[in-house]
Formats: structure tokens, C-alpha cells, sequence
């Protein structure tokens, strides 16, 4: 997995809710935590596009319900900056559910990728029908 720049802006936070854009079943889920991520004391875990998380299904099938799963966020509303200059943003935050090894659960993605996740997870990019 190769790393996303430390300058972009992350906007999912702790206790943001996402779309679960997979054919898991789940169809909104609650970021828990994120992964591998190192703050300061006091200071509220954030994550951005491409970074693995931790998250429990709110809305979907009842057997997923309130189960923690890892996840990786593929969109978020929050714009950042890629270091071509380009700036980007989306019209929803929105994430999917993925093994512990780093496979998908899911067969298929509904919606654009960006291009930072796309690049950290390449089962994910096998799978996406649009790369943004």
C-alpha cells in the first residue's frame, strides 16, 4: 500500500455516518475509529480518502446490524487537493466494507472511486466501474 500525502485534508471523522456503497447488505454505516492513525491527546480521529476504518452498520440487513466491520472510504464531501493542483470534492462520503486481509466482502461498487483509494487498495480498483 503505498501512502497518501500527509497535507490532505480529512473529512470523516469519528461518529460521521457514510454510505456503504458494496453489496454487503449494509446500507449506512458509523465510523468507530480509524486505523493506524497517530493524534495528539484530546484531539478527535480523522480519516480521508483511501484510509481503512473501523465501523458499525446502522441501516441495512438485520444479521449485519451493530457488528463492527473495517472499511475503507473511497469518497468524501469534505474537498482536498491532489499534488497535481487539482482540487476535488464529491457529493457524499461513502465507504466499503472489507476483510481483515484486504479484500472486499462485496462483488461490486456502486458509484465513482477516487483515485487516492483506488491506488492503496487494488482489489478495490479491480472492482470500481469509475476511478475519479
Amino acid at each position: 500500500m503505498r501512502g497518501i500525502s500527509s497535507k490532505m485534508t480529512k473529512g470523516v471523522s469519528t461518529g460521521s455516518r457514510l454510505d456503504c456503497v458494496d453489496n454487503t447488505g449494509a446500507r449506512v454505516v458509523e465510523v468507530v475509529s480509524v486505523k493506524h492513525i497517530k493524534t495528539t491527546r484530546r484531539q478527535q480521529p480523522s480519516a480521508g480518502v483511501g484510509d481503512k476504518i473501523v465501523v458499525t452498520v446502522k441501516k441495512g440487513r438485520p444479521e449485519m446490524k451493530r457488528q463492527l466491520f473495517e472499511a475503507v472510504v473511497v469518497r468524501q464531501r469534505r474537498s482536498y487537493h491532489r499534488a497535481d493542483g487539482m482540487s476535488i470534492q464529491f457529493e457524499d462520503n461513502a465507504a466499503v466494507i472489507i476483510t481483515p486481509e484486504g479484500d472486499m466482502k462485496g462483488s461490486a461498487i456502486k458509484g465513482p472511486v477516487a483515485r487516492e483509494a483506488a491506488e492503496r487498495w487494488p482489489r478495490i480498483a479491480a472492482t470500481a466501474s469509475m476511478i475519479v
